[in-house]
């Protein structure tokens, strides 16, 4: 149990809010994409900035609480939303400041994919950053971060250049590969669980127009038999594809109309979504004659 008082002059070191279950805005707020998820903070901190972040590890330190800390608050397992401890929420922490002469972006832990990549587009700029844009970018670059455009630039974490991260004493370190490299190897795929981190600093790129389409070889090809046979009969077009851009695979069933003889039929087929950086990504070898017809590319 948390001493009233603690709780009130915790309130008062914050610049943001702090929730508990009485408050109107604590269920919207501990809420995540996953519904599933029904766990109960005894309290939630609305950080809006790193001296607040600062501020929540000593207080979890001090009252022996269990924190957890979210960002984008899209990670399905609910593990930023811990049940009866100290709920760290970065969302409200949006700063996105783009260099357009270094191409780079100092970014905080509360951006959706969909925000950084509006911000960074105005300078015709992007780098590497899932695939939904409801993701957050402070969870999918701390695990990696595959991303539509990775087959030309990398992954997320291959595009980090140094974060800030409050580690478990409470302290603001910087990471990079000067300073604290170990804490800045951890930051980049490393695992979790080494620090909070209140600011990612990225490599970004020249992309721009980005196109998107799908690749569907027709359900009539003689000798289709699945994902493994379609991919071996047009391994020429998706070689040349994830050089450029970041593709999926996927088998689903749907009619698909066989143009020859004007038939229409329901059966397993796969599609090969995929981004490219740019216009002149999206040329794509032509099929051979034994691929069978191509019902869709990318445009």
């Amino acid at each position: 149990m948390i001493p009233p008082s603690a709780i009130e002059d915790f309130r008062a070191s914050l610049r943001g809010s702090v929730l508990t279950p009485t408050d109107p805005a604590y269920d919207d707020t501990r809420r995540i994409f996953n519904a599933m998820i029904d766990h109960r903070p005894a309290l939630i901190a609305r950080c809006v900035g790193a001296a607040d972040v600062v501020a929540c590890v000593q207080f979890g330190r001090s009252q022996g609480l269990h924190v957890s800390a979210r960002g984008g608050g899209h990670n399905p397992s609910g593990k930023s939303v811990i049940d009866g401890g100290l709920m760290i929420d970065l969302a409200p922490m949006k700063g996105c400041r783009v260099d357009p002469l270094r191409r780079t972006v100092r970014a905080e832990p509360g951006l959706t994919l969909g925000e950084f990549d509006r911000e960074c587009q105005a300078f015709g700029l992007a780098t590497t950053m899932g695939v939904v844009s409801g993701t957050g970018i402070a969870g999918l670059t701390l695990g990696g971060g595959i991303g539509w455009i990775c087959g030309k630039y990398r992954l997320a974490c291959d595009n980090l250049l140094s974060a800030d991260v409050i580690t478990a004493d409470g302290r603001l370190r910087s990471a990079s590969p000067d300073d604290n490299p170990d804490l800045f190897w951890a930051t980049r795929g490393g695992g979790g669980n080494v620090g909070i981190v209140t600011s990612f600093e990225y490599r970004l790129h020249e992309v721009g127009p980005v196109l998107g389409g799908g690749v569907v070889p027709g359900s009539v090809h003689p000798n289709y038999t699945g994902i493994e046979a379609g991919l071996s009969a047009t391994g020429d077009i998706f070689e040349a594809i994830a050089r450029r851009a970041g593709t999926t695979v996927a088998e689903l069933s749907f009619g698909l109309a066989e143009y020859r003889a004007g038939e229409c039929r329901s059966e397993p087929n796969w599609d090969c979504p995929s981004r490219c950086a740019h216009a002149d990504d999206a040329c794509i070898p032509a099929p051979r004659e034994s691929d069978g017809p191509a019902v869709g590319a990318a445009s």
